[in-house]
């Protein structure tokens, strides 16, 4: 039954006030406050559903709390409902961002109960009176101006203030959003890596191309196509590829002369020379010659 230190106004609101002589005085109702200071400064009940009397009971009255009841001490203050409302509040109001246009609405309040102090706000998106909404919680700091029924702040989105209770919808899309930037980071990394890898391999394939890995110190390749000079070099084992051209028989012919006969080969071959001779004479007996 001790009191706590902080207390959510709602919370204050659902319990039902119980008197120090044991009297149910019914249901809280809605909250008394000093708006310029932001102080709560007590509560109102309805001590009977049908009836039109209202009681207020001044925040220090309250001496502790239990599950369902509020315990007082001391007799209230009584008051009509129409008397009620011309009480000034935030709750309920239009919280107004810096583009003039309405972005939540005053929903609870966190209270400080040994001096009434409002800590911070609750502003809803929806209906604060549908369960499971979204609550964001709305510093007086950050509060520019009031006016009936309208809390004017510099605010230019809702995601501007921290959140201090999330709905499923919320939920799922705080969850989403980190999804979503676990991915990129994921992608940029991976990224980074195929890059790096690329420029390896790249560098290798330069290299490669610079000096071939078959290329031996010893001399050069002979799966080489070209030469130095850029002319096409054939493999010298190759006899297909490249054919030896036939002897010239005028080609060195004064050679041929001052050479000694050769001996007759075997068989009646003649000699080398008489066939000098004989290409000799063709020659000279030739008129285009």
């Amino acid at each position: 039954m001790a009191l706590p230190r902080q207390l959510l106004l709602s919370d204050l609101l659902r319990l039902r006030v119980r008197s120090e002589k044991g009297l149910d005085l019914g249901p809280g109702l809605q909250g008394w406050m000093h708006p310029p200071t932001h102080r709560l400064l007590g509560w109102a009940s309805r001590p009977s559903a049908f009836g039109s009397r209202r009681l207020v009971w001044r925040l220090n009255q309250l001496r502790g709390i239990s599950d369902q009841e509020a315990f007082v001490k001391g007799e209230p203050a009584e008051t009509d409902p129409t008397t009620l409302r011309r009480l000034p509040s935030l709750f309920d109001a239009a919280l107004i961002g810096s583009d003039g246009l309405p972005l939540a609405t005053v929903a609870d309040a966190v209270v400080e109960l040994r001096t009434g102090r409002i800590q911070h706000y609750l502003v809803s998106r929806s209906d604060p009176r549908l369960p499971g909404g979204s609550r964001w919680r709305l510093s007086p700091e950050r509060i520019v101006d009031q006016q009936p029924g309208r809390v004017l702040t510099a605010l230019s989105h809702l995601d501007d203030l921290p959140l201090a209770r999330a709905s499923v919808r919320q939920e799922f899309l705080q969850r989403s959003r980190r999804w979503r930037e676990r991915m990129d980071q994921e992608s940029s990394r991976w990224r980074e890596r195929f890059q790096h890898a690329g420029g390896e391999l790249e560098d290798r394939l330069e290299g490669w191309l610079e000096e071939p890995p078959w290329e031996q110190a010893g001399g050069r390749d002979r799966r080489a196509p070209f030469r130095a000079d850029g002319s096409e070099e054939s493999d010298p084992g190759d006899r297909r590829s490249s054919p030896q051209p036939l002897d010239d028989p005028l080609e060195n012919w004064e050679e041929e002369e001052g050479r000694a006969d050769p001996p007759a080969g075997r068989g009646g071959r003649p000699p080398r020379r008489d066939r000098w001779a004989d290409a000799e004479s063709v020659v000279e007996g030739d008129d285009w010659v």
